[in-house]
């Protein structure tokens, strides 16, 4: 009792300090304004997401974090003029991001999946996939194991991935008393981790787009091998769920679930609030075929509709349509197209009545509307820290880092990628900022063998700074799919990516040497397998 007291006395302390110090940057950039210093193009740029990650961490209540950190920006953006604060936070930052194509796009796309995952629950497919997972996958091992399988089928896209495999396995998991942290985990590490080493996916995409001067496509499957942030995430889990234990906040999750469970109590909360409604009637005519078909349905309609807006028809191949796709445009299409048939086929089964149907889309879209708008704020605050110049001044940090330490230079961009897309909450933002200067550096020589390390790093940097930040969008679909507390499930998964990143790093320092892609794998491998071996024993040690 007494160390718990000093425990949370020492955090009071700590969250006083570290507030005054985000107040005394705000202070002296604002005298810094009124002397006429310059606020673009500088480190103050990176101030707005740094105060609104650390609050929202401290606090544990992302909603007022954001907003304090959009305030920041607006403040820098504007010389602390309270007038033009509010048209760049509220004008050029909230409406100017909703009235973006692309973010609408993903706003509807989640709405429709909200519709879609309440359709499965109400039809009873949900309830009828949790009883056959039970019968058929006795272990708690197996259930992690079909979980990271699934992830790891849906390459396509991030966003479809987290909320398809959460709506998935939520009831398989919970059967065997897989936290809603873990389960989040879960998806998050097979979203974007596994999206960036697959060729044909909205991430492939992205990333040749952003390569000028050479085969985007070509470089991006020669870099692959490189990924070492991806693949060790995959390992990582791969060992956790064999080895059966858990370390840091995630094991404190998981006995939490096991305390819940015994005593036979509910998660308390969760990012779409859905434990706080009452409980929706659900037909007791619902199959596995009502889950699993509409799932089918949704990944073949995402795939036509993807391919659609890449000029599939109109004869592009496959690869190539895939490379031009609007994936924001083509999960719209494929996921309304995918409901229309999933409510036809609920008709004909006659599961639900067609008033039952209507009745539980407006009920998917509230489930949603917490991640919305954490994604509201979250895209916000990434337009300040654009038009605070951040970009400009990371590209010329990474210019400055070329030269003499060239061997070195994969394992700075990594760090700096890293720090980046954590920082404002973006990997495809940080691909788009770094893949140039790399290309420009080393130049478009498909030969060049460090250039394609340099690539991958960035890559690899960039996913590992989304996996961890509580602001990038991944991690937020993360929350919703496994509908857990959105805090909860950054602050138990940082110290799972922090410990990958670190086993990434000491890969890259020696790969950029050796430029011998199956050397520093085979060595990243037996080197994360050997530290997550060291902190079981660690934290076996611990408990007894």
């Amino acid at each position: 009792m007494a160390q718990a007291q000093k425990k949370s006395a020492a955090s009071k302390i700590g969250t006083i300090i570290v507030v005054i110090l985000m107040v005394a940057a705000m202070v002296w950039a604002g005298i810094t304004a009124a002397n006429g210093g310059a606020q673009v193009d500088t480190a103050w740029s990176l101030l707005p997401p740094v105060i609104a990650i650390v609050l929202a961490l401290i606090t544990k209540e992302v909603y007022s974090s954001l907003f304090i950190g959009i305030v920041a920006g607006g403040l820098l953006y504007s010389g602390f003029n309270i007038v033009g604060t509010i048209q760049h936070v509220f004008v050029d930052g909230m409406i100017g991001q909703l009235s973006d194509g692309w973010n609408v796009g993903i706003l509807i796309f989640l709405v429709i999946l909200g519709g879609m995952v309440m359709l499965m629950n109400r039809a009873g497919g949900s309830a009828a996939f949790g009883r056959w997972s039970v019968a058929h996958i006795k272990t708690k091992a197996g259930a992690q194991i079909a979980t990271i399988v699934l992830g790891v089928l849906i390459f396509i896209d991030d966003y479809f991935n987290c909320l398809t495999v959460g709506s998935v396995m939520r009831p398989l998991t919970d059967k065997h008393g897989i936290s809603r942290p873990k389960l989040a985990y879960l998806i998050d590490a097979t979203a974007a981790p596994v999206c960036i080493i697959a060729p044909i996916s909205s991430w492939a995409a992205a990333v040749t787009g952003f390569v000028d001067g050479a085969n985007g496509l070509e470089l991006f499957i020669r870099a692959i091998p490189y990924n070492f942030y991806a693949i060790l995430t995959i390992v990582m889990m791969l060992t956790l769920t064999l080895a059966k234990f858990d370390y840091g906040p995630m094991r404190l999750a998981e006995m939490a679930q096991h305390l819940e469970e015994n005593h036979q109590e509910l998660p308390e909360s969760s990012i779409t609030g859905a434990e706080d409604q009452p409980a929706p009637p659900v037909s007791l005519k619902g199959k596995v075929i009502h889950l699993v078909l509409p799932i089918v349905l949704l990944i073949v309609c995402c795939v036509i509709g993807m391919i659609y807006t890449g000029g599939f028809f109109e004869g592009e191949t496959f690869v190539d349509a895939f490379a031009n796709s609007d994936a924001s445009v083509g999960l719209v299409y494929g996921s309304a197209v995918a409901m229309i048939l999933t409510i036809i086929f609920y008709l004909c089964t006659r599961v639900l009545s067609f008033k039952e149907c209507m009745n539980a889309i407006p009920e998917g879209f509230k489930s949603m509307v917490p991640a919305n708008l954490i994604l509201t704020f979250a895209w916000t605050l990434k337009g300040m820290t654009e038009s605070l110049g951040a970009k400009e001044f990371v590209a010329g940090l990474v210019e400055q880092s070329a030269g003499s330490l060239m061997g070195f230079l994969p394992a700075i961009i990594f760090l700096v990628a890293v720090f980046l897309s954590f920082s404002t909450g973006t990997s495809w933002g940080t691909f788009g900022i770094l893949i140039p200067i790399v290309v420009s550096v080393f130049g478009a020589n498909m030969d060049n063998t460090l250039m394609i390390i340099a690539i991958s790093a960035c890559m690899a940097g960039a996913v590992c700074g989304d996996h961890c930040s509580p602001i990038s969008d991944t991690t937020i679909m993360a929350s919703a799919g496994a509908q857990c507390d959105h805090i909860q499930h950054v602050s138990t998964q940082l110290p799972y990516a922090l410990t990958v990143a670190a086993v990434s790093f000491v890969c890259y320092l020696f790969t950029g040497f050796l430029q011998n892609w199956w050397i520093c794998l085979l060595l990243g491998i037996v080197l994360m397998i050997a530290v997550l071996l060291v902190v079981k024993a660690a934290t076996a040690k611990k408990a007894k």
